[in-house]
């Protein structure tokens, strides 16, 4: 599992890092802008889909069924996977052709604001991506499975190259305005779908699977599949989903030139209670709080889930409670001093990555107070994928499921409210509590399922990690005092973040070791663990 993880993290954090470079990019010539917003509401949709398939749904309720059929008739098990990946692909088309066809219609009949066509053609160029990206993530479900993540996990690298190549020639070489641009970057999108789909492939001969077309819908292990996945991808995409809503009512609650101030409701005008650029705004801070996330999170979540996976299969409770808690404390150990650190140097990371072109000082502290607020619920977010995996390893989805109904009920509550008090911030505070709420009802019916803690050592570890936490952050306290008379400026912000976070995290990384934390042995894992 430790080598797993591993794997995925390096490769993981490479994507996170030109994903960095791309967002920088996105700021440099598009700021927070309403053609920022725009651009980010048209690619949430085909962006969903590949959290959906490739973090969640589609590889949770494969993996275990397929590991089944693999250890019983490896012949049954690739007539499986023919017949998934053709299944798939000729839903998502149906699924697209429609979705055009929806798009076609309320732009020729309804859409009359020049933004809302805008919006809708970038929609419409971008949806196709949804084949191509889900197709590369049934394929990466069938390269975890027989444990290669290489491939899969450098897929992501893929689309952002493109997207970065895609700016700067339409923007540097060929010269265009903004609104072209859109469009330009839109086309390399599905460029990187079809290149993330061609890298798969070398990697699946290599474990000697070869797809091909298969309707073997009566099979029995397909059916099991098809009924897991349908709740799973309400049940383990619930972050994405949360952060779907935060954009859509950031949307609709913001003012922009083309809406105006305010809004009429039941006869009264009401002030929006959003600014222009509130969707590319919170665009920005959630991706920093999906860095540590993303590059941990997911990485230890999709590591954990075939060893979960194959407790389940054995019916060993007993070795899948050591697995979640071993996940748990995992969460911890990264989680608290990931959220420690964002508190430490928001400002001054927002700062330092998006503060230039067209985006301002100005946009620097909405940002960074929208940032913290994410990064309270990072414990939530890691250990809701831990508990959410352990449901599907024993292919149980109605639970899940059920606690992200509640928490995305919860979640749209809270932002109605929440905005009115702290803008776009309360889109994150409401994010972050529903991540918490989430994982106290996972965490409960799973300890009534399986009769045994999932919290064993859970307590020490975090004792463990505030104490070393709280030593980071004297030790970045102390340098960012050292840095006061420094001018506030983008050069000067990169330089106490580049100060901070390689001293802070040493010295974190230095205390656990000396109080000795186990969850330590994911990053200076032992051979013991490499098994």
């Amino acid at each position: 599992m430790v080598k797993g993880f591993r794997q995925i993290a390096v490769l993981t954090t490479v994507s996170r890092v030109l994903g960095m470079v791309r967002d920088m990019a996105y700021a440099y010539f598009w700021g927070r802008t309403d053609l920022a917003d725009l651009w980010v509401i048209a690619f949430m949709i085909p962006n969903l889909a590949r959290r959906i398939f490739g973090e969640g749904a589609l590889s949770s309720s494969f993996i275990p069924v397929y590991l089944e059929e693999l250890g019983t008739d490896p012949k049954r098990a690739a007539r499986l996977a023919d017949t998934v990946t053709t299944v798939l692909v000729t839903i998502l088309s149906a699924v697209v052709l429609v979705g055009e066809l929806a798009i076609w219609l309320y732009y020729t009949c309804w859409a009359s604001a020049a933004d809302t066509r805008l919006m809708l053609v970038l929609t419409a160029i971008m949806l196709p991506y949804m084949i191509l990206v889900c197709t590369t993530a049934a394929i990466g479900g069938i390269l975890n499975a027989h444990r290669h993540f290489a491939a899969p996990a450098i897929s992501p690298v893929v689309l952002n190259l493109v997207i970065i190549g895609s700016l700067v020639v339409s923007v540097l070489v060929l010269g265009l305005p903004p609104v072209r641009q859109v469009f330009f970057v839109a086309i390399g999108v599905l460029v990187a779908g079809a290149l993330q789909l061609a890298i798969q492939l070398p990697a699946l001969w290599a474990q000697g699977v070869t797809l091909r077309p298969a309707w073997a819908v009566d099979m029995e292990p397909f059916r099991r599949i098809f009924i897991l996945i349908m709740p799973m991808v309400l049940g383990m995409t619930v972050t994405q989903i949360n952060t779907l809503a935060n954009n859509v009512i950031a949307w609709i609650f913001s003012s922009s030139a083309i809406k105006g101030e305010v809004f009429i409701l039941l006869g009264h005008r009401i002030h929006y209670p959003l600014g222009e650029g509130a969707v590319s705004g919170l665009y920005y801070s959630q991706r920093l709080y999906q860095f540590p996330l993303g590059v941990l999170g997911i990485s230890l979540a999709t590591a954990i889930y075939p060893v979960l996976s194959s407790d389940a299969a054995r019916g060993d409770l007993k070795a899948l409670s050591r697995t979640v808690a071993r996940g748990l404390q995992s969460s911890v150990f990264v989680a608290i001093p990931a959220t420690a650190g964002f508190f430490l140097i928001s400002k001054a990371v927002v700062a330092a990555l998006f503060e230039q072109g067209k985006f301002t000082r100005d946009d620097t502290p909405v940002v960074a107070f929208t940032l913290v607020f994410y990064a309270l619920g990072l414990c939530g977010y890691f250990m809701q994928q831990i508990l959410a995996r352990a449901f599907y390893s024993m292919q149980d989805s109605k639970t899940p499921v059920c606690s992200a109904v509640m928490a995305v009920g919860a979640n749209v509550v809270l932002n109605l409210t929440l905005i009115w008090f702290l803008g776009v911030a309360g889109l994150a505070a409401a994010t972050a509590l529903c991540a918490y709420l989430q994982v106290v009802v996972l965490a409960v019916a799973l300890h009534k399922r399986i009769g045994a803690s999932l919290w064993e050592g859970v307590a020490s570890t975090i004792v463990k990690t505030l104490g070393a936490t709280a030593v980071m952050v004297m030790v970045g306290l102390a340098i960012l005092a050292l840095m006061k008379g420094l001018p506030e400026d983008r050069k000067f912000n990169a330089m106490r973040v580049m100060a901070v976070v390689p001293v802070a995290a040493l010295s974190y990384l230095m205390v656990a070791r000396l109080v000795r934390i186990q969850a330590l042995s994911l990053i200076f894992g032992s051979r013991k663990d490499e098994a």
